[in-house]
């Protein structure tokens, strides 16, 4: 039934996008493990967890876009989210060190040796396990999420305000994880990750397996998504983003529809987080900072809001644009960062996807007026052979004013 439903509900250009991201997940992997050193076509092992962040951003994008492009929830806190399943992951990953790490302690990690930790904290237990750990990647942002959407939405907070709600959270937030009694490592946060389920995390199979990994969740992710918004209650989302008090009127509760794109946005952001970190070998309270969750926003803006591939194009190329900036230019990154996003917000109102489809549905109904035109301009068709025949051989009616005439002569007059 609901691979029926998928089948039929979405549309081709979804697959075409599950497709290539499955043939990445394949081609990257398979170019970094099989080519040798130097082949023109192999990916170089450091290019692997730099794609693999790429597209850690792209769900993270993704995931805004659900709740922004759809619901027109502008939320300047995502990152808090991000963060979070970072930490849930980052945190199973310094469980797995045990007593390989400098002070040899079987169970603290080597911050809480440091700062003189002589237990491990109630909410540590429990992440020696990846199961227990992938489950707090999921609960802890959607749980949160859950919570302030229930209070803001209920309460009828929108617009600016709901925006700077959402900042003021991530920012509390990263003020609360730089402190070291925490117990997250405080400004260090949590690094020197060595196994992530039993294989070696800088091994070049592993950092192409979790490449694979990040591939296949984001076409996941992708494709619920899209499920969502071509749903009945995805023209629900969207009637609340256009028309909030209409749509309450008619017997909907909007809050409620908030609050599950909320909730689900937050959740694939945790997942995001979780990917990021074995990826980049670290997660700090910097993640946490408002600038991230703003350039987020970007992501979004720059590949078109409301169309769910945009935001992954978006922040596929402007991390791509913010790697070479920083390594070649890097006091002018933030300057160009401003003027692109100031650029989209004159010049392409819509995005790149935005502003392509729309070229697209031009050329169309273009060429369909024109089609329309040229077809009341011609002169109707000729009938067919066997048509012009049976007219040419009907015969003409008779005058009414004449009578049948009569075979043999006509009578003569009397004389």
């Amino acid at each position: 039934m609901i691979t029926r439903f998928l089948l039929n509900s979405l549309g081709g250009k979804v697959w075409i996008v599950v497709g290539i991201l499955l043939a990445v997940a394949i081609l990257v992997p398979a170019s970094n493990l099989l080519l040798p050193v130097g082949h023109p076509l192999r990916v170089p092992n450091y290019m692997v967890p730099l794609l693999g962040k790429y597209l850690t951003y792209a769900m993270l994008a993704l995931a805004l876009d659900l709740v922004w492009g759809y619901v027109g929830i502008l939320s300047l806190g995502h990152a808090a989210f991000f963060a979070l399943g970072g930490y849930a992951m980052g945190m199973y990953l310094m469980r797995q060190i045990g007593d390989r790490g400098v002070y040899s302690h079987p169970v603290l990690p080597d911050f809480m040796v440091f700062s003189n930790w002589t237990e491990l904290p109630w909410y540590w237990h429990g992440f020696d396990q990846f199961w227990f750990a992938a489950l707090m990647v999921m609960l802890v942002p959607g749980l949160l999420a859950f919570v302030f959407g229930w209070l803001a939405f209920r309460s009828r907070v929108t617009g600016v305000y709901l925006s700077i709600i959402t900042q003021a959270l991530t920012y509390a937030l990263m003020l609360a994880f730089f402190r070291n009694e925490m117990g997250f490592g405080g400004n260090n946060g949590l690094t020197d990750f060595r196994d992530i389920l039993g294989f070696p995390i800088q091994a070049a199979s592993t950092r192409a397996t979790l490449f694979a990994a990040t591939c296949v969740l984001l076409a996941i992710t992708f494709v619920i998504c899209a499920a969502i918004t071509k749903s009945k209650l995805g023209k629900v989302m969207i009637a609340v983003r256009d028309a909030e008090s209409r749509t309450r009127f008619i017997g909907y509760r909007p809050e409620y529809v908030k609050l599950f794109a909320f909730t689900v946005s937050a959740v694939i952001a945790g997942i995001a987080g979780a990917l990021y970190v074995p990826q980049v070998g670290i997660i700090n309270p910097g993640e946490f900072s408002p600038a991230n969750s703003i350039e987020v926003v970007v992501w979004a803006a720059v590949g078109g809001r409301g169309t769910l591939i945009g935001p992954i194009i978006g922040a596929v190329l402007v991390n791509y644009a913010k790697t070479w900036f920083t390594s070649a230019y890097p006091e002018l990154w933030l300057f160009a960062l401003g003027g692109l996003f100031v650029a989209v917000t004159l010049l392409l109102p819509k995005g790149i996807v935005g502003t392509w489809n729309d070229f697209w549905a031009g050329r169309r109904d273009h060429k369909a007026a024109r089609i329309a035109a040229a077809a009341e301009d011609e002169p109707p068709p000729p009938p067919p052979p066997a048509a012009r025949q049976s007219q040419e051989a009907k015969p003409e009616p008779a005058s009414k004013n004449t009578g049948a005439r009569r075979s043999g002569p006509e009578p003569q007059p009397a004389e």
